[in-house]
């Protein structure tokens, strides 16, 4: 479908007005209608309150502003389409002087509600660095009552964040957004990819996104008129819409959830923004396994997705180990876990489906027998890195970078510079494998070192490096291997550190040194020693 097809699909905003639009993005502008104009307006115990989805307090905070000369507007606005509430006619349109309570009307943004006015969709601010947007998508379930519709369009919410803070952001020529919903991602890769084309299985989807981009031209730098030179919208499942296609980077937030099957199902009866529609975690297996056929040579994947965990599996990523490809580079941090009844109440809830008591008992029911069938123990979420070999270094690398590790506590945000900076490590010590004996290293700026001992002793009896950045990992240190870590200060190689204390300890035997080679090589790919002038 050409890019203008997407300008009016029903129960979406049109974006076929970029003239209107723009009147819009002005009236916004003026009125402060950004994350700390409305911040400061609630007040900060109500937007962190509304940060949960809580609204009673921002409620109450609007309420008291709306007979405020200089407050009034923005107070309507933020009822009207961040809390769902209806509000008058005389209320609101003082906010729109540019585009009239009509343009918004043309636009697709309100509905008429006995005289009164109400949102037909979401409308928030959105910024990261110095950009500042508005974001568009359907109203949750805590704005607007009832189960959600089943082509419900998210917002911005957590996984998305996760997203954007995951992926690395190195300047590329092309890039895709896999399942893109409103568009969140694309915003973000626009400021480093030349070109980023961005698929969904859904046409209000597309719409939303395209809508949000003609809104945002002006901070994204886009031509309105000219939408295609820098963005291309596909509809279609999967990898479909762009087979044959090769991407420098590709980016996804697919729709992960689990979800019982049931026979007969038809695909309007599932929540597209996360049902993928195949059975149990079928939908991440095969991105594990298709990504890297349109990933351009040393091209990246990074996504997030929810993986079974068998009963008596001998790890947690067993499984996902036999769906990669031996060439594949690969990383994935698990960075939850939950139990099959933790995860069906999680995602009960997100789709508001607990309001109905009957279909709450029988979808939770449903949810256990399902993952009863499989004889899955638990669920576990997390972040994906992949990538395809760089052309011709098949014969330059002894085996695929493999990396599965669980991770629970909070991690550094956004945490994807610390990834990059991670893979780049581990390349350097591929390329150093034959002579990492003769490399110097030092220690991380973020490092710390603890030492535990009883009262009295005369060692310690644990010594601990602490990152205090990135993924924030704590190393349990031997004697010898502290000792490395201590003349680590790039002045001597990695083969005379570890002399020097072989004759200190009076450790001779082989061993010592290649063992203690291998701890500090690890080291060096967890970020606590890096090479000298990194």
């Amino acid at each position: 479908m050409d890019f203008a097809d997407f300008s009016h699909v029903p129960g979406a905003p049109a974006s076929s007005n970029p003239r209107l639009l723009a009147d819009l993005a002005a009236d916004l502008t003026e009125l402060d209608y950004s994350v700390d104009g409305v911040a400061e307006l609630l007040g900060a115990e109500a937007w962190a309150a509304f940060d949960r989805d809580q609204l009673v307090p921002a409620e109450l905070a609007t309420s008291r502003s709306l007979e405020d000369p200089a407050r009034g507007r923005l107070a309507a606005v933020v009822r009207f389409w961040l809390l769902g509430n209806t509000v008058e006619p005389e209320q609101l349109a003082p906010a729109f002087p540019r585009t009239g309570l009509d343009g918004l009307g043309v636009l697709g943004l309100l509905e008429h509600d006995d005289g009164a006015l109400r949102a037909a969709v979401d409308l928030r601010p959105y910024g990261f660095g110095s950009t500042e947007l508005w974001v568009a998508s359907d109203l949750g379930a805590h704005q607007r009552p009832g189960v959600l519709r089943r082509d419900h369009v998210l917002g911005i919410g957590q996984a998305s964040l996760t997203l954007a803070q995951l992926t690395v952001r190195t300047d590329v020529e092309r890039a895709l957004d896999l399942g893109t919903g409103c568009g969140i991602q694309v915003f973000h890769l626009l400021g480093h990819c030349r070109h980023v084309t961005a698929t969904d299985i859904s046409e209000r989807a597309l719409a939303f996104t395209r809508f949000n981009l003609v809104l945002n031209a002006g901070a994204l730098g886009l031509d309105p008129e000219r939408l295609g030179a820098r963005v291309s919208l596909r509809l279609g499942s999967l990898l479909e819409p762009v087979a044959g296609e090769r991407f420098d980077l590709v980016v996804t937030n697919p729709p992960f959830v689990i979800t019982p099957r049931r026979p007969a199902e038809r695909a309007e009866e599932q929540f597209t923004y996360r049902d993928g529609g195949l059975p149990g975690d079928d939908i991440v297996g095969s991105l594990f396994r298709t990504l890297p056929s349109v990933l351009a040579d040393g091209g990246v994947a990074q996504m997030l997705g929810n993986w079974e965990i068998p009963a008596g599996a001998a790890t947690w990523h067993a499984r996902l180990e036999q769906w990669l490809s031996p060439d594949t580079d690969a990383w994935v941090i698990q960075r939850e876990q939950l139990s099959p009844a933790q995860y069906a109440e999680t995602w009960l809830r997100d789709a508001a489906e607990n309001r109905d008591p009957a279909l709450f008992a029988s979808a939770y029911a449903a949810y256990l027998d399902d993952f009863d069938s499989r004889a899955v123990e638990a669920v576990g979420f997390g972040m994906v890195w992949l990538r395809r070999p760089p052309a011709g270094s098949g014969q330059t690398r002894e085996a695929a970078l493999r990396r599965f590790e669980e991770i629970t506590y909070p991690i550094e945000q956004p945490i994807g510079p610390h990834l990059a900076a991670a893979v780049e490590r581990s390349d350097w010590l591929a390329a150093h494998a034959a002579d990492f004996g003769r490399q110097h290293l030092e220690v991380a700026r973020d490092v710390t070192e603890e030492r535990h001992q009883r009262p009295g002793a005369e060692h310690p009896g644990v010594i601990l490096l602490r990152q205090g950045a990135g993924l924030r990992r704590a190393n349990l240190m031997s004697t010898e291997l502290a000792g490395f870590v201590s003349a680590s200060d790039g002045e001597l190689d990695v083969d005379q550190i570890i002399g020097a204390l072989a004759s200190l300890l009076g450790r001779t035997e082989p061993d010592f040194a290649r063992q203690l080679s291998d701890e500090v090589r690890n080291l060096v790919a967890d970020g606590f020693l890096v090479p000298t002038g990194q």
